[in-house]
């Protein structure tokens, strides 16, 4: 492979069609399904998995090649050695492979084309779940590099669901991102998706245990990737911006290594936490406080593209309304707060392994030009945390949800099990 390193970068956007109501309910049962320590996709893995074992065959590819290889459309085998003092490589200032991703002001899309010619797909990018499927919106066009499988595909999200048909066909993310033989849903029910046609998953691989008969678990995009060497790491790096209007092309992903030209810090990293069921998932370990003075929680919870809110576990979100002041909006469902009271409030702060992050008044808050997508009053100040629906304690406390990786870089490390984050331009925005 050459020293020289491609920035692999796709720019994406997002569509805002629902109301705060949906979203908070869509959020909470999303969250719900995480709890019950399942995938959100299928059967809980055989209660015989250590905790310890269940962190490391979640993300590091050592295990997973030995073990699951089976699984793999192509059948290929192999290992990948890790080291967990390593990170992505860093890119350059350019990013001549961008690939733009939408903002919906919900979550983000990008389009993805499948097979040859390609067919292009508009799929949410989820960081919660594994599996990659069409045809929610869009019908799956075969061909010449459509192969159906046999195999049939179910997968449940809380709060959608899909079922199908498995085929292996080449996939094509950017110019330089093109993977033959990657397994993908075709579905022929699905409940839940308006306005895209599916989800490219770039959760953890077993996430996808359980959920195509005949296999036990089946390659992401990013598995793929890296095992045919298009990339260096088996990493995403993710950068979101705030905005004020919807539909705007204000996010990237990129692929095996850090862009860091969207970053104004370094990339600081922490281990999957060890704690069941955030270790199933992108799960890390914070202290979140609200201004100086007022700890929230210190547990452990997940990073997810899926969620928009900022969701804290029940006695937790009690804290940080009483800390602001806030009340509940009936209308909408998420906690207000005046003018003057918005004025006085004080920056949350995320301490994550060796760094802290500082999420200020301005990034708590709903953008107000979208009030009225949101159901809301014109003006009306809208906070975007929002109540997990269960206490401390449960293993999984808080989701760092779309509205909290607006204002970070975010690097999603499967080859040395851990995730990063970054201070980026619109950290300290004033957008909202």
């Amino acid at each position: 492979m050459s020293s020289r390193i491609v920035i692999n970068s796709i720019p994406f956007a997002t569509h805002l069609k629902q109301g705060a109501k949906q979203i908070l309910a869509r959020d909470q049962a999303r969250a719900q399904k995480f709890l019950q320590g399942l995938h959100p996709h299928g059967p809980n893995r055989s209660s015989a998995v250590s905790t310890e074992g269940t962190h490391h065959r979640h993300h590091h590819h050592k295990k997973h090649h030995q073990n699951d290889a089976a699984g793999a459309p192509d059948g290929s085998t192999g290992t990948v050695p890790t080291d967990p003092t390593s990170a992505p490589p860093a890119g350059g200032k350019v990013a001549p492979d961008s690939i733009d991703v939408t903002d919906a002001g919900v979550t983000y899309t990008m389009s993805v084309g499948v097979g040859q010619p390609p067919t292009q797909y508009t799929l949410l990018i989820d960081t919660g779940s594994s599996n990659t499927w069409v045809g929610a919106g869009t019908r799956y066009r075969q061909t010449s590099t459509s192969k159906a499988t046999g195999n049939t595909v179910n997968v449940s999200y809380g709060s959608g669901s899909f079922s199908g048909n498995e085929f292996t066909d080449q996939v094509t993310l950017g110019d330089n991102l093109v993977i033959p033989n990657q397994s993908i849903g075709v579905a022929t029910t699905a409940n839940g998706f308006s306005d895209v046609d599916g989800i490219l998953g770039i959760g953890p691989v077993d996430l996808t245990q359980g959920t195509v008969s005949n296999t036990e678990t089946v390659p992401t995009v990013t598995d793929n990737l890296f095992k045919q060497g298009t990339i260096p790491t088996e990493s995403i790096g993710i950068s979101y911006e705030p905005t004020t209007s919807e539909g705007t092309l204000n996010g990237e992903l990129t692929f095996g290594q850090v862009d860091t030209s969207k970053t104004t810090s370094d990339v600081t990293f922490v281990p999957i936490t060890s704690s069941s069921p955030a270790n199933n998932y992108w799960g890390i370990d914070q202290t979140l406080s609200y201004g100086q003075d007022t700890q929230l929680l210190q547990s452990s919870g997940i990073v997810d593209t899926g969620t928009t809110l900022l969701l804290l576990a029940t006695d937790a979100f009690q804290a940080y309304q009483k800390a602001t002041g806030a009340t509940m909006d009936q209308t909408t469902g998420l906690l207000t707060v005046t003018e003057e009271q918005f004025n006085n409030m004080q920056s949350m702060f995320f301490n994550i392994g060796d760094t802290t992050l500082e999420f200020t008044p301005n990034a708590q808050i709903w953008p107000r030009s979208q009030n009225a997508a949101l159901g809301g009053e014109a003006g009306k100040i809208y906070l975007i945390t929002a109540d997990l629906g269960s206490n401390i304690g449960q293993g999984l406390d808080f989701i760092n949800g779309f509205a909290f990786l607006q204002r970070f870089y975010s690097v999603y490390d499967t080859t040395n099990a851990q995730v990063g984050f970054a201070t980026t331009p619109f950290t300290d925005a004033e957008t909202n």
